[in-house]
């Protein structure tokens, strides 16, 4: 099957290797990865934000790109979210656009949960060992249904334990542009999520979301905790390839 990644702007631009240990991981999968070259954002800033006409615009920009392939996948809850869930609303008054949306929206799927229900992955090429406790980001937990399909993955890692941290499905206080509307309060949240992470004493705290991710290691850091690794599940499962 054709599989085209949805990179995400973060990825892209805070930390790449995700992708690459995302086409690992697809590719063990035994799919033809393809990263379409022109792709940009999903829209989601601008949809959060109200500004419906460019969310628009960044819609039908991602489904003629991506309409092709057998499979968007993006390493992202939110993002896929967007993609599949926002889009059919947002061009509702379109007749063409709206079922183009619909369309893709079908296909469109978190990494995790392709790997386990799509691909059914069964063994995985990373080589971690330590423990770890996960986090799980709002959108892709709420509204994909994301919670097994990472566990699951790493469950395929020997020498991975999970030890679950008190409040792993509560927010870490980024969502996007609340932590720029409402900074004191997304702070608080991150130093409760971060004081969780710490209680759980793992060497590693990994996630699905960069956006969570980011924010999670930098409120770690500020907090003195220079020790706690901040990983995407994606560079833990595909390893150091």
């Amino acid at each position: 099957m054709r599989v085209a990644l949805f990179v995400t702007c973060l990825v892209d631009l805070m930390r790449p290797r995700i992708g690459f240990a995302a086409i690992d991981l697809l590719e063990a999968a035994g799919c033809e990865v393809v990263v379409p070259e022109k792709q940009t954002c999903c829209g989601q800033p601008a949809f959060n934000s109200g500004d419906r006409a460019s969310a628009a615009a960044l819609a039908k920009k991602t489904i003629a790109e991506f309409e092709s392939y057998d499979y968007l996948v993006a390493p992202s809850g939110s993002c896929a979210d967007q993609i599949r869930t926002e889009y059919p609303g947002l061009l509702a008054d379109d007749p063409d656009w709206h079922g183009r949306a619909v369309a893709l929206a079908a296909r469109v799927y978190e990494l995790t949960d392709f790997l386990v229900n799509v691909a059914k992955l069964e063994t995985v090429p990373g080589d971690y060992a330590g423990e770890i406790t996960y986090h799980d980001s709002c959108t892709g937990l709420r509204s994909l249904g994301i919670k097994a399909q990472p566990r699951a993955l790493l469950a395929k890692l020997p020498g991975v334990k999970i030890k679950e941290m008190n409040g792993a499905e509560e927010c870490c206080g980024f969502g996007g542009t609340f932590s720029v509307k409402f900074g004191d309060v997304s702070a608080a949240i991150a130093e409760r999520k971060c004081g969780n992470i710490q209680a759980a004493g793992t060497g590693a705290v990994v996630g699905g979301d960069l956006g969570c991710l980011l924010n999670i290691e930098g409120k770690l850091r500020r907090m003195g905790d220079e020790q706690t690794q901040v990983l995407h599940i994606a560079e833990i499962l595909a390893g150091g390839k």
